[in-house]
């Protein structure tokens, strides 16, 4: 088991994907494994992924899936 938690980043806006990365990235306990635009191309990536990702940050508000029907 790794003590390092992997991330999976998710918001349409590209600085604010940009943003939390480069917060998180200044974590030695945390990498950020993806971001994705949309609820859409998260839930695409988590199946790829599902072995992958420990936690999901997540905007609310998206076009295609957002936050809360991708939570569904």
């Amino acid at each position: 088991m790794s003590n390092i938690i992997r991330v999976l980043v998710v918001d349409d806006s590209a600085y604010i994907r940009k943003v939390i990365k480069q917060m998180l990235g200044r974590s030695p306990f945390i990498e950020v494994v993806g971001t994705a635009r949309d609820g859409e191309e998260a839930l695409e990536m988590l199946e790829r992924m599902k072995d992958e990702v420990d936690v999901i940050t997540l905007d609310l508000l998206m076009p295609k899936i957002d936050g809360v029907e991708f939570l569904r």
